[in-house]
């Protein structure tokens, strides 16, 4: 259904002085459009924290009080792992080199996910029909209602109340429940087309998830016990939901955004304006979050240049603001990341009703 979807290509004239605007910028500081150095030491101390953790959670034992926080020091690891590494890999901005990229990317199955199912909901629905429902499948969350278009059901008047809820258990049910239920009926959600799994993704998927199993639930429940895994597991799920949940959110489902309904399967803006309406950002000058979020608070810059690494989002952010400004486009951007959630509160309890 989602190759049928256009977009207006009538008024190219601010997408063409936009990608010519950023191309100057690359041509005149001579700079990639990849990750660099900073990007390689960034995945070595979040790829290293990973393993320290896990180590002294699983091995070591401290006191149980320790532990905990250690936990949910591990639930913002595992969400700093998606945010900086699998995200630029799995959208080839990680490296120039195509192979360090596809090896990185599949660090989400490591950390329970699958890497090929995420590129297909991910870099195609998302990346493509921001925000439009029955196209973006990141819109489509059960027991919620964040689009006009989606029916109202009487759960909906508290969601307000339980979105929390949802977003902390978001990450467990992401990979033990809706993996497979994309994987077994190969389809992204309940009424999208089928989607073909390739063999040899198959067999990663089942293998992946097995590994994740052994190395989370196996090997802590023989070292220190069922009760302490399973509570350990709840932290670092939770935690990890609410940092993964909660920073999609902000980018797309807040007061400011748009969301679109599609009428003979035609957008009236062209791709550039429709990203610009349906997307913002937040925090963007809290440099400890640009760099926890790998950059993601700049979800403006993102959307309109997936394939340029995170990196670079800060000098974009500039060019872009500029350029929307001589066209008189829209940008949307919180100050703080308070302001923003905020917005998306709000957001939430004007389509409870």
């Amino acid at each position: 259904m989602s190759t049928i979807v256009k977009f207006s290509k009538e008024k190219t004239t601010f997408s063409r002085t936009l990608k010519s605007n950023i191309n100057d910028y690359f041509i005149q500081n001579n700079f990639k459009k990849t990750g660099n150095r900073k990007l390689t030491l960034k995945a070595i101390i979040l790829l290293s924290s990973l393993i320290i953790l896990y180590i002294t959670l699983v091995f070591v034992k401290p006191h149980w009080s320790i532990c905990i926080l250690l936990c949910a020091i591990l639930g913002v690891n595992l969400a700093a792992i998606g945010f900086n590494i699998m995200h630029d890999a799995g959208h080839n901005t990680f490296s120039d080199n195509k192979r360090v990229n596809s090896v990185l990317s599949y660090s989400l199955n490591l950390l329970g996910g699958n890497i090929y199912l995420w590129k297909l909901k991910h870099n195609i629905a998302h990346h493509t029909y921001t925000n439009i429902d029955g196209e973006d499948h990141d819109i489509e969350i059960k027991f919620m209602r964040i689009h006009h278009d989606q029916p109202l059901k009487k759960h909906h008047r508290f969601q307000h109340l339980y979105f929390i809820f949802l977003y902390a258990i978001s990450y467990l049910g992401w990979i033990f429940y809706q993996d497979y239920e994309k994987f077994l009926r190969s389809r992204l959600s309940q009424h999208s087309d089928k989607i073909f799994i390739p063999f040899r993704e198959k067999i990663i998927f089942w293998i992946s998830k097995l590994i994740h199993i052994v190395f989370f639930i196996i090997v802590p429940i023989i070292s220190v016990g069922l009760v302490p895994t399973v509570i350990g597991l709840l932290v670092v799920s939770v935690v990890c939901g609410l940092c993964l949940a909660t920073v999609f959110q902000l980018a797309h489902v807040v007061s400011s955004t748009e969301f679109k309904s599609i009428e003979d399967y035609k957008v009236e803006d062209e791709w550039m304006v429709h990203q610009l309406k349906s997307t913002s950002n937040f925090a963007t000058r809290n440099k400890f979050l640009t760099w926890l979020l790998g950059g993601l608070n700049f979800q403006v810059e993102h959307h309109l240049f997936p394939k340029i690494s995170h990196i670079h989002y800060p000098e974009l952010n500039r060019i872009v603001k500029s350029t929307c400004n001589d066209f008189g486009i829209p940008y949307h951007e919180y100050p703080t990341f308070w302001s923003s959630f905020n917005s998306h509160f709000n957001f939430i309890k004007t389509m409870r009703k």
